[in-house]
């Protein structure tokens, strides 16, 4: 079992490499085979299709980003400050690894439904994260009540329309621009710091 664990890892490895140098209509399955020093035929046991290897690639880098940011939120307290972490985890997760970026926001356009419809479950994966941790801040009176599956799918959009934008021209730089501004704006569209002080006002009143 450990073997085609690796054998697998390896091939997709490969392919993300060639897939990311290439794009998806430009990349051969003999080029991963010999990339990734295995066979055609040990590439199809494990992925029936050059389409099931790119969207196994989508796959683990969504396990990847989405496994970084919970351990990274894990002893953060507030939700506010959770949302935070989130944003910035998801940039530095992109930066790291900008090939599986790519594959995600950039090589798949043009594959039709199929890729569509993996993209979108992908970010519905994303969504949640977000949409939980507005919600434990509507909860705990961070934020206003708002309808946080909207805001989370807002956010996802604007976030991935910066990182394209950063992988083609290399700016705004995701950390040193994008994150501070980022932030503040989506914190001040949810009127977090804004609740916050009327909250804060109200009870001195009412003390």
């Amino acid at each position: 079992m450990r073997d085609k664990e690796a054998t697998r890892d390896k091939i997709l490895r490969a392919a993300e490499s060639i897939f990311s140098e290439k794009g998806y209509h430009g990349a051969l399955v003999d080029e991963i085979a010999e990339s990734s020093k295995t066979s055609k035929g040990a590439i199809y046991f494990h992925f029936p299709s050059k389409e099931e290897i790119f969207f196994s690639l989508m796959d683990r880098f969504a396990d990847i980003v989405i496994h970084e940011i919970e351990g990274a939120i894990t002893g953060e307290r507030g939700a506010l400050k959770k949302i935070e972490v989130e944003l910035k985890l998801v940039l530095q997760t992109l930066v790291k690894r900008q090939k599986l970026a790519k594959l995600l926001l950039i090589h798949g356009h043009g594959l039709g439904a199929e890729f569509e419809k993996k993209r979108l479950e992908i970010y519905s994966r994303f969504a949640k994260l977000i949409e939980s941790n507005l919600q434990d801040a509507v909860v705990e009176g961070s934020i206003p009540p708002l309808d946080v599956e909207i805001i989370a799918h807002a956010w996802l959009g604007a976030i991935s329309e910066l990182v394209i934008r950063w992988l083609y021209t290399g700016d705004p730089e995701p950390l040193k621009r994008t994150h501070p501004a980022l932030t503040a704006l989506f914190l001040r569209g949810i009127g977090a710091h804004a609740h916050l002080s009327q909250a804060q006002k109200s009870k001195r009143r009412s003390s």
